[in-house]
């Protein structure tokens, strides 16, 4: 077994408190927990710190380690030929540990597969673990304001039956999500996946967000762009109008002389994420029709008017 320092994995000195190993491990365990860290090697960065606090915790175990340190193996090979010979074939008296002591020991690392005198049991093997079920990916439809607001929405999605012969069932799950949420990303659900054929546990669900067409907004990126109609008067002279943002309507000054295509920044109105984006408003010239003699007319005029040719090409 490779040997690893468990106090360089907490991050704590030999000669740490019970309370000191306490504190490092959760601030570590919240550091490196699946559910929060979603690197690739955090998963078994948390096994290591879960590893080495099973041991520091426990004051014999401990005790144990700091005594064996890298030879804790080469130990208890040690012991075990030496096992009945008396005082100088293993680690009985002189302040050290018993049979039962030293195989409570490694019982706590092989999960049980040595006898009282540090001989493996009879026949008896490490089972390991039963096989986790399944992981379930799934796509999850959201509205635009569920994607910036959060809140609770109810889904429900197929799991294979293993009792049924390869069956499925309708899974009904409350999902919270997260305010920001962004599209395509993935949100991972422990537990919530396709139960287990040998008793273990349950696969995981992910939940990959979908981001609907929304009736105002178009997503680019972290900004939302607005398409706004105006008038020919309005855009010519200039105006105040009230526009929908994602959290509300607020009042944009139209400066005289805009053109069609033209974009206006309102900055902080976008989604929020790494950072925050903006809203992007975008001119759109409505001409009214010339539908009648009086305003075809009109239309005559204009032209007269203006001495004026949009095409420079």
């Amino acid at each position: 077994m490779k040997y690893q320092d468990y106090y360089q994995i907490l991050g704590v000195s030999r000669d740490a408190t019970e309370a000191d190993i306490k504190k490092s491990y959760r601030k570590l365990a919240r550091r490196y927990h699946p559910d929060v860290n979603k690197d690739a090697s955090a998963e078994d960065k948390f096994k290591q710190v879960n590893e080495a606090y099973e041991v520091l915790k426990d004051p014999e175990k401990r005790q144990a380690y700091d005594r064996f340190g890298s030879d804790w193996k080469h130990g208890h090979e040690f012991h075990t030929a030496g096992a009945g010979a008396g005082a100088g074939g293993g680690f009985q008296g002189g302040g050290g540990f018993s049979g039962g002591d030293f195989s409570d020991f490694f019982e706590s690392i092989f999960g049980g597969g040595f006898q009282q005198q540090g001989r493996p049991r009879q026949g008896q093997r490490h089972r390991p673990a039963p096989a986790k079920g399944e992981d379930q990916h799934l796509k999850l439809n959201i509205t635009l304001e569920e994607a910036f607001n959060g809140g609770s929405k109810m889904i429900q999605y197929p799991l294979k039956n293993q009792g049924g012969h390869g069956s499925v069932e309708m899974k009904k799950l409350k999902v919270n999500l997260p305010k920001a949420v962004s599209d395509g990303q993935k949100i991972r659900l422990s537990k919530q996946g396709h139960p287990s054929s040998e008793g273990g546990e349950p696969g995981d669900l992910y939940l990959e967000m979908a981001i609907l067409p929304h009736r105002h907004f178009k997503v680019e990126g972290n900004n939302l762009v607005l398409r706004l109609a105006l008038t020919p008067w309005e855009a010519a002279l200039g105006t105040t109008v009230k526009v929908p943002t994602i959290d509300g309507n607020v009042e944009l000054k139209i400066k005289p002389g805009m053109q069609s295509g033209q974009r206006m920044r309102l900055r902080g109105k976008g989604l929020p994420g790494h950072e925050t984006g903006d809203q992007l408003v975008e001119v759109m010239i409505q001409v009214p029709p010339a539908d009648d003699e009086k305003s075809e007319k009109f239309y005559r005029q204009m032209q007269k008017q203006f001495d004026f040719n949009p095409r420079s090409f």
